[in-house]
């Protein structure tokens, strides 16, 4: 019952936002672990700087 009542009360585009997020999230798991069983250091820590501001977007949007 309260995730239904906190779904209702989000702005239009919040959830728009999230599943756009979640996708992009998926993308970029999938792009380090081509990284990691390349042992691409590099692609490594660029994958894992975009998944923390992703994460960073997530939280911010359930937070409100």
């Amino acid at each position: 019952m309260k995730q239904l009542m906190n779904t209702s009360l989000k702005k239009p585009g919040e959830k728009e936002r999230t599943a756009v997020l979640r996708l992009e999230m998926d993308y970029e798991l999938a792009t380090l672990f081509e990284a990691i069983e390349e042992k691409d250091e590099k692609k490594i820590r660029q994958c894992k700087q975009k998944l923390e501001k992703i994460r960073q977007e997530l939280l911010r949007l359930k937070a409100l």
